[in-house]
Order: structure tokens, then C-alpha cells, then sequence
């Protein structure tokens, strides 16, 4: 896709129930709306999967912002021990507090929020949505592990869209289960031939047609 937008790039840190959360913010001229990230366990605002979609998010004229969702002192213990990857409570809370941080940024308070959850961070990202029914408009999860907000999705208001790589049989089942527990306007897409991590060619190219699609219309 080729960019046609300019955009701002910057570092930004975001105060999250007592730490201090890092993140990447990119928001192209004349963006209606921004994207918030929420990665997968052991991962980081430097995934290059999801920075590979938010490059794509910002040549479409959408504003993105990726986020660490642990601290580095939580990311040491977490590689260790795993204690801090399934709390999708804690998950959820820190997405919630860069939520509200995009709500005060001058940059970014007139735009309209998305999330795109990952593998664990689509839980979080679905548990958020459903907490903040009025502030979030949308909602992509890639692989996602909805299971893990299973209380949650009957609460979840904004339109979702469900990605899963057509080999990741048992994601699909998850998706599929989910779905039927969500009440607002959902869809579940399947990429062909694309494992759990969507490293096949062309399979995170068609992530983010998806995703831009789906982030597109729900904006207005």
C-alpha cells in the first residue's frame, strides 16, 4: 500500500494504576480515528507483526498507537516465570488506562478509538471494550484468545471482527464459540493456509485489508 498521508511518530509514556507504560503513537493528517494495540504474551509495542499492520493502519489515513503492556521490570519476571502474560485483569486495566490517556492527548481526543487484540491481548482488548461500552468503536482481534474474557462478551458493544488463520483449527473453534456469546455486530474472517502467527506470504497483508475494512466503517 503506498502512503499517502503524513504522519507524527513519537515515543510516549502513559501513567497506567501506579507505573509508567511505554508506547509508540503514529497519527497521519486528517485521521478520523486511532487504533490502540494490544500484543500477545511475550511480546511488545515492537512486534513486527503488529507493527507490519499499523504501518498499513497509518497508510490508510488512521492514527495507531502500540503500547507496552507490562513494565520492563514485569517483562523480566514474565519471561521467567509466565506470572504476568495470562492476567488478562491486568492486561485489560493497563489497556484502559492508555484508553483514557487517548482521550485527554491533544493529538488524539477527537478521534475515534479502535482496539486490535492479539493471541492473549484480544482478551484484554475485548474485556476493555465491554468496560468502556461508549468509548471504543470498534474492535479487531487477530488469533485471538476471546476464551479468556468469556465473562465479559455478553458486555461487549462495539462491532467486532474475528481473524484467525485457517490452519489454527483450534482458534477457530474458540472464535466460533465466542462469537455466539457476543450480541453486537461481529463477523469472523479465516485467511487461508495461515498458521496461529499469520507468517505464511501474503497472510498479514490480509490482516490489514481486514482490519483497515472493518476499522474504516466502523469510524465514520
Amino acid at each position: 500500500m503506498t502512503k499517502a498521508v503524513t504522519e507524527e511518530k513519537t515515543s510516549v509514556k502513559i501513567p497506567a494504576d501506579g507505573v509508567t507504560i511505554n508506547g509508540n503513537l503514529a497519527v497521519p493528517r486528517g485521521a478520523k480515528g486511532i487504533v490502540l494495540f494490544a500484543h500477545g504474551s511475550g511480546s511488545s509495542r515492537f512486534s513486527p507483526r503488529n507493527t507490519r499492520v499499523a504501518n498499513e493502519i497509518n497508510a490508510a489515513g488512521m492514527g495507531t498507537l502500540l503500547i507496552d503492556l507490562l513494565t520492563s521490570e514485569e517483562e523480566e519476571i514474565d519471561e521467567a516465570t509466565g506470572q504476568f502474560r495470562f492476567d488478562i485483569d491486568l492486561l485489560s486495566k493497563r489497556l484502559r488506562a492508555a484508553t483514557q490517556w487517548l482521550k485527554k492527548n491533544l493529538a488524539t481526543k477527537n478521534l475515534a478509538v479502535g482496539y486490535f487484540g492479539a493471541s492473549t491481548g484480544a482478551a484484554a482488548a475485548l474485556i476493555a471494550a465491554a468496560k468502556l461500552p461508549d468509548g471504543i468503536k470498534s474492535v479487531v482481534s487477530r488469533g485471538g484468545r476471546p476464551d479468556l474474557a468469556s465473562e465479559y462478551l455478553g458486555k461487549v458493544t462495539a462491532p467486532t471482527l474475528f481473524i484467525v488463520g485457517g490452519r489454527d483449527t483450534e482458534v477457530i473453534e474458540l472464535n466460533r464459540q465466542a462469537m455466539e456469546r457476543i450480541r453486537s455486530e461481529k463477523k469472523l474472517e479465516i485467511v487461508p493456509g495461515a498458521t496461529h502467527l499469520f507468517e505464511e506470504s501474503g497472510a498479514l497483508e490480509e490482516v490489514a485489508r481486514l482490519a483497515i475494512d472493518w476499522f474504516s466503517k466502523h469510524f465514520g
